[in-house]
């Protein structure tokens, strides 16, 4: 009788420890599981980056984590400086999501590095099959955003319509051909492009292609200009701290209206990225290989050559069901965390 009520107190003691290493455990997997997905997430968007006309912010959007990044970056300010003097790093860290951030970026980096050969011979060697693949991706992302939409009415559809319309002239317009360029142009071009990274649907690459800054760029990194590439730098950081904040202020004011003109820019980059294009003119990279400058899309009935009709159908239902496995993750997600 004395034993039971000795042992009883320790038995109670192991059974909490042994609930409380359980809890742990499992906290632990939930976090690496989390952690997977998300540095996933980044390669996603760095293989992306890697391809002309594909936005990074298009696979952000589209896998859930868009609205996180924009809060993760507008998050950097002055104020950061003065929170790392008052409270220090740990808690400057906290404040930009720090884990968020460098998974992400890891995810990018490993993807650009490992990815870039794979993906550059595919669109050298196999540019249907690849851009049918992300054809059928962007394509079920409208419909996965579009289910984001609360309330769909008049004035959403306009702005559907008006997002749709912008982002497909944009893939239209001829570019501009420029020789030389002042500081002030090279700032201006690195936070446009930045500003359409960040945008689903548009390519930063082309924009700097649309502007004439994209030989002149890759030009002043092979020569080392370093005045050159200061201005494009910081025109970068000020664009993406900038533009990222008017994004998360759309979004927390009106957040129906900025997915609806989102959803529209990526409907209107399907046409950059139809899989048979006629081009219409050249341009020379930095490499001196002549790479197409100006196309069409065209029907694959009078594409000039192999249209590969049965294996581009495989691979855009490939890539639809991608969106479509990324979707479950969500909702599985949101479920768990009820």
């Amino acid at each position: 009788m004395c034993f039971f009520t000795f042992a009883d107190p320790f038995l109670l003691c192991v059974k909490e420890k042994y609930q409380y290493i359980c809890q742990n455990l499992k906290q632990m997997k939930t976090t690496f599981k989390d952690t997977f997905l998300l540095f996933f997430k980044g390669m996603a968007m760095g293989a992306a980056d890697v391809v002309p006309g594909v936005s990074g912010g298009t696979i952000a959007f589209i896998s859930g984590i868009y609205e996180e990044l924009l809060a993760s970056i507008s998050s950097i300010n002055f104020q950061t400086l003065s929170l790392l003097k008052e409270k220090g790093i740990k808690a400057v860290w906290k404040s930009i999501h720090g884990n968020f951030l460098t998974t992400l970026l890891a995810g990018i980096a490993v993807s650009v590095v490992s990815l870039a050969k794979g993906i550059s011979y595919l669109l050298e060697n196999e540019p249907i099959l690849l851009w049918s693949f992300f054809f059928g991706l962007v394509l079920a992302s409208v419909l996965f955003v579009g289910k984001q939409i609360k309330k769909w009415r008049l004035s959403r559809g306009v702005l559907l319509m008006v997002g749709a319309v912008v982002a497909y002239y944009i893939t239209i317009l001829e570019p501009l051909v420029s020789q030389g360029a002042s500081l002030w142009f090279l700032f201006l071009s690195g936070a446009l492009a930045i500003c359409a990274m960040i945008l689903p649907g548009i390519s930063g690459s082309f924009i700097l292609v649309l502007l004439g800054s994209y030989k002149i760029i890759l030009e002043a990194i092979h020569t080392r200009d370093m005045q050159a590439i200061a201005a494009v730098g910081v025109g970068a950081v000020v664009g993406l701290l900038s533009f990222s904040k008017l994004l998360k202020w759309l979004f927390s004011k009106y957040h129906d209206f900025t997915l609806a003109i989102l959803t529209g820019f990526v409907i209107g980059s399907l046409n950059k990225i139809w899989p048979w294009k006629e081009t219409l003119t050249w341009r020379v990279n930095s490499h001196g290989v002549e790479v197409p400058l100006l196309q069409k899309s065209i029907s694959p009935l009078v594409y000039d050559g192999n249209p590969e009709l049965l294996m581009s159908g495989v691979c855009a239902v490939f890539g639809y069901l991608v969106i479509l496995f990324l979707e479950k993750i969500q909702q599985t997600k949101s479920k768990n965390a009820l």
